[in-house]
């Protein structure tokens, strides 16, 4: 992964930072687990790395949470949920990011965990239309755990949701917010 790093920054240009959303939890820029990638990146000092590699400074958080900076409003209790490989989970309160929450790790139903239930391997095996029910009881359960006033759903499977199913609270936003909120995690 590094090397395919280097290969992407070699044809930017000039920078003078670099920002990374990581999927699993990241403190002080090392990542301690991601459940969905190889057990190599438990506690693997990931910003510390980049910042050799390129000799500018880089900042690294969770994924989920890096979108979310793109899309809050910072306004009360704000959550993103994130859907592809498996689901990931940002909580916001006042515009505060409350770090390395794994919601998709969470048992839900029957032993099985949010993820097993609206991840990538789930909605294949269960197709859309089921998964998107599926995503729904999610959302739904979510709410009276943690009263949000929105909740942001992005991830590469978000565009399989119908906006018009979704609760009035709840918005679907683009991917290309993980760059922007790339972007803020320099804020």
């Amino acid at each position: 992964l590094l090397a395919a790093i280097d290969e992407l920054l070699a044809g930017l240009g000039e920078f003078d930072r670099v920002a990374v959303g990581f999927p699993g939890v990241v403190v002080d820029g090392t990542t301690r687990t991601a459940p969905n990638l190889d057990p190599a990146w438990a506690d693997f000092p990931l910003a510390a790395r980049l910042t050799a590699r390129t000799g500018k400074p880089a900042r690294v958080a969770n994924d989920a949470g890096v979108q979310g900076l793109a899309v809050i409003e910072g306004v009360g209790v704000e959550l993103v949920l994130t859907l592809g490989t498996g689901m990931g989970f940002a909580l916001y309160t006042s515009g505060h990011y409350v770090p390395n929450i794994e919601m998709g790790h969470h048992v839900f139903r029957d032993r099985r965990t949010y993820e097993d239930r609206v991840g990538e391997p789930a909605r294949a095996r269960v197709g859309d239309k089921r998964w998107r029910r599926r995503v729904l009881q999610v959302i739904a359960s979510l709410d009276p755990v943690f009263n949000y006033r929105v909740l942001y759903i992005g991830g590469g499977n978000a565009r399989l949701l119908d906006p018009a199913e979704l609760p009035g609270n709840v918005r679907v936003v683009d991917n290309v917010a993980g760059l922007l909120g790339g972007l803020k995690l320099w804020a």
